[in-house]
């Protein structure tokens, strides 16, 4: 038996289960099985291992991504590098660390991006937004980060109050990795000028539930490009398996 799941917090609408499941029944690997690990802190994620002791991988999603790692034992260079693991490879009981989100999105930000996204604003300052800087930056785009925090956590980086006029026409590269505006709460979205949105924006969400948030078809109603994260979901996810079942380097 090959057993791999999620850890989150809140897991009702993940979409991992559904996915891995349908490979499983394409590949007709009838002993392999995908659970969801709903823990209300990381604390309770040796107990996950424990009471599993068949797991293979797992994937791990909102707000773990930082947390988990003081209790894995190793690290691929890039979730090192990142400060941030979405997925975990265990062999012989051994947990390693992996980042495919930055995968994912590399690859499906790719044929949006052209010489007016040199600089992005990333809203949110969690596990994904280290993925995604890092996966802008490797390609020379400078990156700021916005924040709902009453603190800021490093010099570039707004507070929602702060985005104005100019500064949304500094910056045409707007990617949300923040949870608002996944369902049930489709009628959030994060509090920007979306008037100042135009043609020239490219407006990325890593929300793949519903496939338009209200942050999409604000940036859509001004012009702008609007992409959503169900490609770099697929393709994370096929990253995973790579990693479960290939034992890549990187």
């Amino acid at each position: 038996m090959a057993h791999f799941g999620i850890i989150g917090k809140t897991l009702q609408h993940s979409f991992s289960k559904i996915y891995f499941e349908k490979k499983f029944k394409d590949l007709n690997l009838e002993n392999y099985f995908y659970d969801k690990f709903e823990i209300l802190s990381i604390n309770h994620f040796k107990d996950v291992l424990v009471n599993n002791p068949k797991l293979k991988g797992l994937n791990v999603t909102i707000p773990y991504k930082e947390s988990i790692m003081p209790y894995l034992d190793e690290l691929s260079p890039e979730a090192k590098e990142i400060g941030a693991v979405n997925c975990i490879k265990i062999e012989n009981t051994k947990l390693i660390g992996y980042n495919t989100d930055v995968y994912g999105f590399s690859q499906s930000i790719k044929p949006f991006l052209d010489t007016n996204h040199e600089r992005a604003l990333i809203l949110g300052t969690g596990g994904a937004s280290k993925a995604v800087a890092y996966a802008l930056k490797k390609v020379g785009v400078e990156v700021y980060f916005v924040t709902s925090s009453q603190v800021k956590k490093t010099e570039n980086t707004f507070f929602y109050s702060e985005i104005n006029e100019m500064v949304m026409n500094a910056f045409k590269l707007v990617v949300n990795t923040s949870p608002v505006g996944t369902f049930p709460n489709v009628l959030e979205s994060p509090s920007l000028p979306y008037q100042f949105f135009t043609p020239l924006h490219l407006a990325y969400d890593l929300v793949y539930n519903p496939e338009q948030t209200l942050f999409l078809k604000h940036a859509k109603e001004q012009g702008s490009i609007a992409v959503n994260g169900l490609s770099m979901l697929h393709l994370q996810a096929e990253k995973n398996w790579e990693i479960w079942t290939e034992n890549p380097k990187a």
